[in-house]
């Protein structure tokens, strides 16, 4: 089992900060999501445990070493996104053989296998996949790394229905059989909702959250009525999202739900209920006053 620690991590790009000020450490196996809106973040976050650019202050500990820079455990970290690293002529077969000379754990049998299921053309070079092939292309590897850390930016992208549930069955079913500490930074969070263990949320490149998804939605939750009436509950609460229509109000709450807060509910008439993953990541991410 690894552990992965960033402290204080920041990271500009010439004006935008990037990064500011990212704590979190990951001692655990488990599927974290990685949330936040465009620009948030995420793949810089990514990028940088992964040594592919530097942070301008703080730094990254991959099981208690730097990881800058250090040949020792880059490999113990597999993050596949964007565009291949492999050269562009390079046919995918003669890719899977390359990627076994950096993580020494690489399955080629299993890579073989999935490329199969996938219908990934082996004798095709990278430099002609489709958007959607690249994609299934990085996340084969990346599964098949053997690496005790994977890390996915957008596995799915470009990629269709049917290929992203097969994606999906696939990583749980690796999982299962080979529990490791996977982190999934996507957009499309109603589609990992499910299988999710903990998320770590930025918010213009700060890390706002970082917890269980069981106890995010245990204390999650929304109230709904006449407006007068939700803003009278809501009153010194964490109301992270409000949505108005004419006279009636739904508001957003995180925070533990108390018995003298359900008999208020029941004596001011109002209606309350769950909140989805991703409706209370919006209301998190969401800029003040959106």
């Amino acid at each position: 089992m690894s552990t992965i620690e960033v402290i204080n991590v920041s990271k500009d790009y010439g004006a935008v900060r990037a990064l500011d000020t990212v704590s979190l450490t990951l001692t655990e196996n488990g599927i974290y999501g990685l949330l936040g809106r465009n620009g948030a973040g995420k793949t810089t976050l990514i990028n940088v445990i992964t040594n592919r650019v530097f942070a301008d202050s703080g730094y990254v500990l991959i099981d208690g070493e730097p990881a800058g820079e250090n040949d020792r455990v880059q490999p113990r970290v597999c993050c596949m996104s964007g565009k291949a690293p492999h050269p562009g002529e390079m046919r995918a077969v003669d890719a899977f053989r390359w990627s076994g000379e950096f993580y020494r754990g690489f399955d080629e049998e299993y890579a073989r296998a999935l490329a199969y299921r996938f219908r990934l053309p082996l004798d095709k070079r990278l430099n002609g996949f489709s958007t959607g092939y690249n994609s299934i292309f990085n996340f084969i590897v990346t599964l098949a790394s053997g690496a005790p850390v994977i890390m996915f930016d957008e596995p799915v992208l470009g990629v269709d229905a049917n290929y992203r549930e097969l994606f999906y069955r696939e990583l749980l079913a690796h999982y299962a059989e080979q529990p490791q500490m996977v982190v999934l930074s996507t957009h499309l969070i109603n589609e990992v909702a499910e299988f999710l263990d903990s998320v770590m949320v930025l918010k213009e490149g700060r890390l706002i959250l970082s917890e269980s998804v069981d106890s995010l939605l245990r204390e999650s939750y929304s109230v709904s009525g006449a407006s007068e009436l939700v803003d009278r509950f809501s009153a010194g609460k964490n109301v992270i999202r409000e949505e108005s229509v004419g006279r009636l109000k739904e508001s957003t709450i995180k925070q533990e739900r108390t018995g003298e807060d359900d008999r208020m509910i029941r004596e001011l008439g109002l209606d309350m209920s769950r909140r989805r993953l991703q409706e209370i990541i919006i209301g998190l991410t969401n800029p003040e006053g959106e």
